[in-house]
């Protein structure tokens, strides 16, 4: 904003008049930006006619109208007592006049104005002066230039509460002794300047305790305001009260009924961000009304318009400042009506979740001679579906731990495990099957407890937590046994025979796939013995029975052929190449990994490309064709990298790099 005050050179025309408007939610720090440039302007000598600064008090209970500031304007030009005009027109032709004849530049700072009556009365009617207008609204009722406000970089936050610690005292090392508590409270303050201010006074008068303290106060809060106000100090600089509770209490009051509820039930939604679409079903809104009630909270500053990175329009999601949601939670929860129509809003959008997830989930699944599910005709948009809401679909299993949502939870669980699998996201895959397996419990769903457990095993497995895998599988194993549910039992000794081979217990394994296998062939299951004599195969291998292996992986490949299950076809052709590389079929290896590779690519799966790259390169490279091996090793490095593998992506470019030129 500086540079925009700077004066015009003196043979230059005269620029229209410039005004600039500071926007941004409450806290933000607007007035001390606008006073900052002020205080800097004219130090440079920019207005010697100084500047001029009325606070409108927008949003307060009794906002100042422009009448009473224009009497402020007036009293602050020398004009008052007996020289002050007696009708509000006449002062009005005053201070405009005073304005006019002033030729001194000068600096007009609106502050915190809710509503464009407050300042329009009050614009200088000559291009010669500047005007600085705050607001946490965006108004269109004037061309201006914005400057909308952000909260501030995590970088930045640290190095505030920092500067505000040591200059009361120079020794004190708390931010460079507790590196990691500074960040968390700079977090939980939401990056928000008039949090991290009073955050920082709090720090000053709390000399003899560490900020982890703080930060474990502010945590174990329903609603971190209440911490923050209870310990802030007042006043800041400008002589301005020192709280967040009001600052958002303020913005919430002046909104209309609607935007109103929209604003209380988005504080309620799954995860940091939210479709359009989503919030639809959350608020019951038709999509024309919902967007024009979203803008509208947006140009207050109390919704987040997020842009997502393919730079669609349709791709726009919407989220709340973490204070801001806190806030809403706080209104919600203070009342019982609010309550239940918050519980009634969650209801809506884990049914509308349910629906779709359950939708694309069969879609990922699809094969050959099975119907196309409702609205996802291709894969790539059932991917991209999961894809955009997989933070509120996460969250939203969640819900399951409180009675009300727990068997929708259970169901919404379900049809998350093949997506989370297939991206990679092991993390979001073990918090989903806890919730599913605490709700299912919690229900008395026996069979529903039992795959969670079985579904947590293999997400641990993936996860690198083996050990913890087993003991998942066999409590998954015995369940089902309990319940004479033999093709769950299947299920679960598959999972179990791929956690004992992991680790390292591979004559278990074998026992376990073997059984796996037998009971999906009693079973009729032909899917799950493809995955059971895939699975055995891997098992007999490292068993070093490698002939045996290349038939297991033969029979698996021939069964998913018969059911068109290229996704998993192609991950056995991996599997059997390996197997014939190891058994001295070479030729045949070769073949099989570029079946995968070919296979993989056509179903988009870049960690069975990665696969099959890397076996290739590994190929070559052993033959002595370090050449042919280094461009597969860094292409297998860019697939694991989409698929959301960083570990495996860098061993293949440290292999590669390795190489000999």
């Amino acid at each position: 904003m500086l540079p925009h005050l700077a004066p015009t050179e003196d043979d230059a025309p005269a620029p229209p008049l410039l005004i600039f408007t500071v926007t941004g939610m409450g806290g933000i720090g607007k007035t001390a930006l606008a006073v900052e440039a002020a205080h800097r302007a004219r130090a440079r000598g920019w207005f010697p006619g100084g500047f001029l600064f009325v606070d409108l008090r927008g949003y307060d209970d009794a906002p100042m109208t422009a009448d009473q500031a224009v009497l402020a304007l007036l009293d602050a030009m020398g004009v008052r007592g007996p020289d002050l005009p007696p009708t509000a027109r006449r002062q009005y032709d005053a201070y405009h006049a005073l304005l006019t004849e002033r030729r001194n530049r000068t600096l007009l700072i609106l502050d915190n104005a809710s509503d464009p009556s407050q300042y329009l009365p009050l614009l200088p009617g000559t291009d010669h002066h500047r005007v600085i207008i705050t607001s946490r609204d965006r108004s269109d009722a004037l061309p201006a230039r914005l400057i909308d406000l952000e909260t501030l970089t995590p970088g930045d936050s640290e190095s505030l509460l920092t500067r505000a610690v040591l200059d009361t005292d120079e020794r004190d090392d708390r931010p460079a002794r507790e590196a990691d508590a500074l960040h968390e409270l700079t977090e939980l303050c939401g990056h928000l300047p008039l949090a991290l201010q009073i955050a920082a006074g709090m720090l000053r008068r709390r000399r003899h305790r560490d900020i982890a303290s703080l930060v474990t106060e502010i945590r174990g809060a329903a609603d971190p305001t209440a911490v923050l106000d209870k310990g802030s100090p007042g006043k800041d600089v400008y002589g301005r009260s020192l709280v967040l509770g009001p600052v958002l209490e303020t913005s919430y009051r002046r909104l209309p009924p609607a935007q109103a509820r929209l604003l209380r039930l988005l504080a309620l939604a799954p995860g940091a961000d939210t479709s359009t679409e989503a919030i639809c079903a959350l608020a019951d809104l038709e999509e024309p009304v919902a967007l024009g009630l979203l803008e509208d909270l947006a140009a207050a500053h109390l919704v987040l318009p997020v842009r997502c990175v393919d730079g669609r329009d349709s791709a726009v999601r919407w989220g709340l400042h973490d204070l801001v949601r806190a806030f809403g939670v706080g209104v919600v929860s203070g009342d019982a009506g609010l309550r239940e129509e918050g519980e009634a809003a969650r209801e809506r959008v884990l049914g509308w979740y349910l629906r779709w997830a359950d939708a694309a989930d069969d879609r990922l699944r699809w094969l050959p001679g099975m119907p196309v599910p409702e609205r996802f005709g291709e894969w790539g948009e059932a991917l991209a579906w999961f894809d955009g809401e997989r933070a509120g679909l996460v969250a939203a299993v969640g819900w399951g731990r409180e009675e009300r949502f727990a068997q929708e939870a259970v169901r919404l669980a379900l049809c998350l495990g093949e997506y989370l699998y297939w991206r990679r996201y092991f993390d979001d895959w073990i918090a989903v099957a806890e919730a599913r397996r605490e709700a299912a419990g919690r229900t008395g769903d026996r069979l529903n407890e039992a795959g969670a457990w079985n579904n947590l095993g293999v997400a641990l497995r993936e996860a690198g937590r083996v050990e913890e895998a087993v003991q998942a599988h066999t409590r998954a194993r015995d369940l089902h046994q309990a319940a004479g549910n033999r093709p769950r039992e299947a299920s679960a000794w598959n999972g179990l025979g791929n956690a004992l081979g992991e680790a390292g217990r591979v004559e278990e394994a074998v026992q376990a796939l073997t059984r796996a296998r037998d009971l999906h062939q009693a079973a009729g299951d032909r899917p799950g013995e493809a995955m059971a004599w895939n699975n055995l195969g891997l098992a007999l291998r490292e068993a070093g029975r490698v002939e045996e292996a290349v038939q297991a992986h033969t029979r698996a490949r021939d069964l998913y052929q018969a059911a068109g299950d290229r996704t998993r076809e192609a991950s056995v052709w991996n599997n059997l190449g390996v197997a014939q590389e190891e058994a001295g079929r070479v030729g045949e290896a070769v073949e099989a990994y570029g079946t995968s590779l070919e296979i993989a690519r056509e179903c988009e799966d870049w960690y069975g490309v990665g696969l099959a790259l890397y076996n290739l390169a590994l190929l070559h490279q052993t033959a002595g064709r370090p050449a042919q091996a280094r461009p597969a090793y860094l292409e297998a490095a860019d697939a694991f990298t989409r698929a959301n593998a960083p570990d495996k992506a860098a061993l293949a470019r440290t292999q590669a790099t390795a190489l000999p030129e």
